[in-house]
């Protein structure tokens, strides 16, 4: 048996669990055997991408844990953050537009 982590959070909570599985376990089987989709409402494990350590794993049905990862479940993102940065200095310019006045 191996020991790993399972990680998820929203803004609102975080949720960390050890979890001991099998040796040879992929990482999905992983996420399903921690049963962090029972304790997080509406979080659909098979959909999600995962991660190790922060990095992410492209083919996580056949990647297979090791002692101590720690696997992420990340959320997809609301919003491109090129595009967040761009409306932050569309809005700096207008106000500069504006002073200078």
């Amino acid at each position: 048996m191996l020991q790993i982590e399972v990680v998820y959070a929203t803004a609102e909570q975080q949720w960390l669990l050890a979890v001991e599985v099998p040796l040879g376990a992929t990482l999905r089987e992983a996420v399903r055997l921690s049963g962090i989709a029972e304790q997080v409402p509406g979080l659909d494990v098979e959909a999600c991408p995962l991660g190790i350590f922060g990095k992410v794993v492209s083919d996580a049905v056949q990647q297979t844990v090791a002692e101590g990862d720690r696997i992420e479940l990340y959320r997809p993102l609301l919003i491109d953050p090129k595009e967040v940065r761009k409306q932050r200095a569309d809005k700096v310019a207008r106000v500069f537009k504006k002073a200078k006045r």
